[in-house]
């Protein structure tokens, strides 16, 4: 089956090829300022915003207008207006805000070309993309399938990366009759219903002492200078290591789970009021429970597996999954095993709750 997928990797620009990414940058969000302008504009005056196509139509007079337009790759500036358009299509359907103007001191600055005529090829080790030419890339893991686009992205941490969107082929892995109930948690990371538990790494706080010290040689220094830019960087580069670390935990985690089971069942969490409590907020973030369901989603859809979520308020952790019966009282976090009122079972309160998430889900 076809399906998307995306190969990210660090690219290593020359000092010349960075100022051309850089105006590209530019150039990109003026295009994208320069419309959101007219698209307000034209709503406040008639009530109607302005579709893709007459966005893309103004392009040739403003290239006119303005002749540095035509230094960079025109594919960028075309996705910056569909960029765009898109935003304005999901605030229309209530699925976000509307469409903000960009800033150039934003930490995160990101353009996207699209494959036309071979304009976006590999060999070796290095990747060409339009305008730029050839560039050196750390080259991980070999690129499958047709490819795409490209989007270029500059990190807050100074280092440069490409994202290729490629058209592969994948084959649905091999059909097993495993069937596995996950309880994530912040102790441990996840239980499974059957197999060892996943300790928490809890990369935050492994960090939290260095990060503390950069933050506070950031507040110190002069806004806007040199050494104030070295330790915003360093800064960045310390919560990129963070970010980093515990994705790598997580793709091995999800999967060897997708491998080995057909049947894999969640419990339907609610994040974000999870994350209302200052108790636990900074470490649910770290545990990062929506970036391992998101990540089991879209693994299963490629590889032929089932994902089955429990309702929201389920009692997964109250109920002996043995005899059914649900206890009256409410257990604190603090207790981690109980005894079964009725069955006289001892239970250990994340693997009770992760067999019965396998079994309320199926």
């Amino acid at each position: 089956m076809l399906q998307h997928k995306a190969f990210k990797f660090r690219i290593y620009p020359s000092q010349e090829q960075i100022i051309l990414l850089r105006k590209t940058l530019g150039c990109s969000r003026f295009v994208f300022n320069h419309l959101l302008a007219k698209w307000n504009e034209t709503f406040q005056a008639t009530g109607k915003g302005l579709s893709y196509n007459t966005c893309a139509s103004q392009l040739p007079a403003m290239k006119r207008e303005w002749p540095w337009l035509k230094e960079v790759d025109s594919i960028a500036l075309q996705s910056a207006v569909r960029n765009l358009a898109d935003g304005f299509q999901r605030f229309f359907k209530k699925q976000n805000d509307p469409p903000r103007f960009k800033s150039r001191k934003h930490p995160v600055q990101s353009y996207t070309t699209r494959y036309t005529n071979g304009n976006i090829a590999v060999k070796g080790e290095r990747l060409q993309l339009p305008k730029l030419g050839w560039v050196p890339y750390a080259k991980s893991r070999d690129i499958e399938g047709r490819i795409l686009s490209a989007t270029v992205r500059l990190a807050p941490s100074g280092k440069w990366f490409v994202a290729l969107v490629c058209e592969v082929d994948i084959q649905p892995l091999p059909v097993t009759d495993g069937m596995l109930g996950i309880d994530m948690g912040i102790k441990q990371l996840a239980v499974p219903s059957e197999g060892p538990t996943v300790d928490n790494p809890r990369y935050t706080l492994r960090y939290e002492r260095l990060l503390a010290k950069w933050q506070r040689i950031l507040a110190r220094r002069k806004r806007g200078g040199s050494n104030w830019s070295k330790a915003k960087r360093k800064v960045a580069i310390i919560h990129e290591k963070i970010r980093n670390s515990r994705l790598d935990v997580m793709h091995k985690q999800t999967t060897k789970w997708i491998r080995e089971n057909q049947t894999i069942c969640l419990e339907d969490l609610r994040i974000a009021s999870m994350m209302k409590n200052r108790h636990l907020a900074k470490h649910i973030a770290d545990a990062s429970w929506g970036e391992m369901s998101r990540q089991l989603h879209y693994k299963a859809r490629w590889y032929g597996r089932t994902i089955k979520e429990t309702p929201v308020f389920a009692p997964t952790s109250q109920t002996c999954h043995v005899c059914g019966n649900k206890q009256a009282e409410v257990k604190d976090l603090s207790i981690r095993a109980w005894k079964c009122s009725v069955c006289q079972t001892v239970h250990d309160r994340d693997r009770n709750a992760a067999q019965n998430i396998k079994a309320m889900a199926l």
